[in-house]
């Protein structure tokens, strides 16, 4: 089992950044590959970034290549997202999840943090 607790959403300006974390409980967090996903009102959850077991190899969408990073600390038990140049259609709401190989499939994933709001005003 994992739990996943996200932190560091908020109200920010367009252009600006924020950094995002999320927080994994159980001794096996290096054994999964972390992804993180966005859900805007109306609309589906969608793939953000991906990160595999040890930090090696990293993936982004489209939307958010150059502007976002995904990076992790094993030690820490914790993956971060941070996210520069904001525009406000990246307001939604953020999730952390855990799968077993590095994927931008939701379906793959199998632990799920509850999410944090991120809303980027113009």
């Amino acid at each position: 089992q994992v739990q996943l607790v996200e932190s560091g959403g908020g109200l920010v300006q367009a252009g600006g950044s924020l950094r995002l974390s999320c927080a994994a409980s159980g001794r096996t967090f290096s054994t999964y590959a972390m992804g993180w996903f966005r859900q805007a009102p109306g609309k589906e959850r969608e793939f953000v970034a991906a990160i595999n077991w040890s930090g090696t190899s990293t993936y982004y969408a489209d939307s958010v290549k150059g502007r976002f990073t995904i990076s992790r600390d094993n030690a820490k038990n914790t993956v971060y997202l941070q996210m520069n140049s904001l525009k406000p259609e990246d307001t939604a709401v953020y999730y952390c999840a855990a799968a077993k190989v590095v994927t931008g499939n939701p379906a793959s994933y199998d632990y799920w943090g509850l999410g944090t709001q991120v809303t980027v005003s113009s």
